[in-house]
């Protein structure tokens, strides 16, 4: 069963239209939609354009993802197309927040827009966060002292990068660099890059072009684990101590 199948289905039943009211809204025959629903035939180019520009979503991801574990909500706007963004509930259909281990962050660039990826991450509920969606990221290095090797830092997603605070700090995931953790600040007379810069001055700040970034996290928190031996930090381990809040929860206005 191909992706594109079971999403024509996915996002008509989320529109809550019938085949053959989605038809006459894309100016089809209801036949051709029970045709690419079933499997029977595939829709051609013109007609991917088509499902695209009416769900305002990419045609890759409508090709590539299967987006049944997508709610409406669990898209963004990104420029005038909406992009996958999963988001995690749990059954009272709250929020979660995924954390992402240390060992998998490097594979983050390429699962951030997956559902499955996503799905698979560990999650908890920390209630005393602000509203938004939020995701734990670990840090590797010294370059952002006092946060050392090791700890995590909570950040909630921001969806318009004309959103950034000059000089507040983020985790910004880049198509070169993949994840990294650094304070933003706006160039004076450069609309098309920000300055990334290290808290730890004996690493230089460097410019990043803004059509590079694919997501942005502002920093909310961040959780300790430097008391904790090597061998707790398995991610079990930090599970348990998310859950039980057995670590150091530094406030914003101390980080930032």
């Amino acid at each position: 069963m191909k992706p594109i199948q079971v999403n024509i289905k996915h996002l008509r039943t989320l529109k809550k239209l019938s085949q053959e009211r989605f038809a006459d809204e894309l100016k089809w025959t209801r036949a051709m939609v029970g045709s690419y629903e079933e499997g029977r035939s595939e829709p051609p180019i013109e007609r991917l354009i088509d499902l695209s520009n009416y769900f305002n979503i990419p045609i890759d991801i409508l090709v590539r993802k299967d987006l049944r574990k997508a709610k409406d909500t669990s898209f963004i706007e990104v420029g005038n197309k909406r992009v996958l963004f999963p988001v995690t509930v749990n059954e009272d259909n709250e929020d979660l927040i995924e954390i992402v281990p240390a060992k998998a962050s490097a594979g983050y660039l390429s699962g951030y827009d997956d559902p499955e990826y996503i799905e698979q991450l560990q999650k908890i509920k920390l209630p005393f966060l602000p509203t938004g969606t939020h995701r734990a990221f670990p840090i590797k290095g010294d370059s952002m002292l006092p946060v050392k090797d090791g700890a995590f830092v909570v950040a909630k997603f921001v969806e318009d990068i004309l959103d950034i605070k000059n000089g507040k700090t983020y985790v910004v995931l880049t198509k070169d660099d993949g994840l990294v953790y650094k304070r933003i600040y706006l160039p004076k007379n450069d609309e098309q890059h920000l300055l990334l810069s290290s808290d730890n001055k004996t690493y230089q700040p460097y410019l990043v072009a803004k059509d590079s970034i694919l997501e942005l996290w502002e920093f909310t928190c961040c959780i300790n684990t430097q008391e904790y031996d090597e061998k707790e930090l398995k991610l079990s381990s930090i599970m348990m101590m998310f859950q039980e809040l057995k670590v150091e929860l530094e406030a914003v206005k101390q980080m930032q």
